[in-house]
């Protein structure tokens, strides 16, 4: 199979899609009906603030509870809209912030933070005209700022412009709903199979029939997922604790230099992938086969150069003392393990 494939389907009775490159498996959205999905927003009522930490508890629909980081000037009993911007660690409350936004295929609706932007990955300067022009002509509610995506390049206008009105009306609504003492959810977030249309639907062949994991082998690379991904002679073992995610890179037979060297690039370029599938984030500590110092650079340009192209938002904090190397990593999905074996059986 050639090309780039999404495929829509249900794991149980579960939604879920899965994007494939070349017939592998490079991503996969799997949907959680027991936690609020990433994208939702809430009327939250504020409950009690976390002293020392500056945040606000916040009471959120059916007893759920949120966190809001820099809550200052908050009291209790204040309503909220908020924006969910993450899963919740085990036992702990839901992320939210403040900063709201209505994000579609081809815009970003951006309410209180007022600008027209276009992305820089956009370098046309003609294309970049033409999108201003039509940004200049949405009908944005006053104090509304508007971001254009980069997959505006090369689409219709007409179909641009009516996102944009979509995505303000939708926003203007929505922002209204300020008023009230009670908690509420105000938008769900974005399923699995509406989040593939936004984000991964161009250029690729969608499968949408019932079945498509099977047939495709999308449910064989999930179950043949484990901690071990083979690099070359040697390997990468991912292993997620509840403190924080380590990996442990070896040579195997070869303890040479050279082996350590190339088995590190690799573990390097291989690493977004497998965090990626695995759904796995947080604090990520990686050991690295033994390597002269002088070899650092090369891995961290490799690093930085792998996770330039993945979705979710990862920091490489560095070095540290013992020769580890440590990134953060937002959770934006919850660990695929826990659920995939029952889901799939």
């Amino acid at each position: 199979m050639k090309g780039r494939m999404i495929v829509l389907d249900h794991l149980g009775e579960v939604e879920a899609a899965a994007l494939l490159v070349e017939g592998k498996l490079h991503d996969i959205l799997i949907d959680h009906a027991d936690a609020p999905r990433p994208g939702a927003i809430y009327r939250a009522i504020c409950d009690r603030p976390i002293k020392g930490q500056g945040g606000m508890m916040l009471r959120l629909p059916e007893g759920g509870t949120a966190f809001l980081r820099a809550a200052k000037g908050k009291a209790p009993g204040q309503a909220l809209l908020v924006q969910v911007t993450g899963y919740a660690e085990d036992r702990k409350a839901v992320p939210v912030t403040q900063k709201v936004l209505f994000k579609s295929r081809y815009a970003i609706v951006t309410p209180g933070a007022p600008g027209l932007n276009i992305s820089r990955s956009i370098k046309d300067e003609d294309t970049r005209d033409e999108l201003l022009a039509i940004a200049h002509a949405a009908d944005l509610p006053e104090g509304y700022g508007l971001i254009l995506r980069s997959s505006c390049a090369g689409a219709d206008p007409v179909e641009i412009a009516e996102d944009i009105d979509a995505m303000a009306a939708m926003a203007d609504t929505v922002m209204a709903e300020t008023d009230g003492k009670t908690a509420e959810a105000l938008t769900e977030g974005d399923s699995p199979h509406a989040l593939a249309w936004r984000e991964w639907v161009d250029p690729a062949q969608v499968i949408t029939d019932a079945g498509g994991f099977a047939r495709e082998g999308v449910l064989d690379q999930l179950a043949a997922l484990g901690g071990f991904h083979k690099l070359g002679e040697g390997g990468m073992y991912v292993e997620p604790t509840r403190a924080l995610v380590a990996v442990d890179v070896n040579t195997g037979n070869d303890t040479s230099p050279a082996a350590a060297l190339k088995v590190n690039l690799a573990a390097a370029r291989a690493l977004p992938l497998a965090l990626r599938l695995r759904g796995l984030a947080g604090q990520i500590a990686v050991d690295f086969a033994p390597m002269s110092k002088a070899h650092r650079k090369q891995i961290e340009q490799a690093l930085r150069a792998a996770f330039r192209g993945d979705p979710v938002d990862t920091a490489l904090v560095g070095w540290t003392p013992l020769g580890h190397f440590e990134l953060q990593r937002k959770r934006e999905r919850l660990p695929l393990a826990p659920v995939l074996g029952a889901l799939i059986s």
